[in-house]
Formats: C-alpha cells, sequence, structure tokens
C-alpha cells in the first residue's frame, strides 16, 4: 500500500505544477479572468490533494 502512495506523490505535485502553469500563461496571455479564478480554485484543491497524499505516506513509512 506504501508503494501506492510513494509513486502518487510525484503525481499529486506534478498536477500542481502543471494547473499553476496553465494558470501563469492564462494571466500572461490576459485570458479571462473566469478561467483564472477556476485554475486557482483547481490549484488549492490539487494542493490539498498532494498534502493529503504526502501526509499519508509519510504515515505509512513510520508504519
Amino acid at each position: 500500500m506504501t508503494s501506492v502512495f510513494y509513486h502518487l506523490v510525484p503525481v499529486a505535485i506534478g498536477a500542481v505544477a502543471i494547473v499553476l502553469l496553465f494558470g501563469l500563461v492564462n494571466m500572461m496571455r490576459g485570458g479571462s479572468p473566469y478561467t483564472s479564478q477556476k485554475l486557482m480554485r483547481l490549484r488549492v484543491v490539487l494542493q490539498f490533494v498532494a498534502l493529503v497524499v504526502i501526509m499519508i505516506t509519510i504515515w505509512l513509512m513510520g508504519k
């Protein structure tokens, strides 16, 4: 079970980075503020998911 979460950590962090980059590109191009807001909300949710995955991984490694 630990290995599943161990492999999910880089996936979760990568997802946050991708959404962050999409948001920056949208902002630099002068894109829709609605799209920027959606991407910001998605980034916050993905950051929470990444944090939970990291904490579960650390907890399982300590068992």
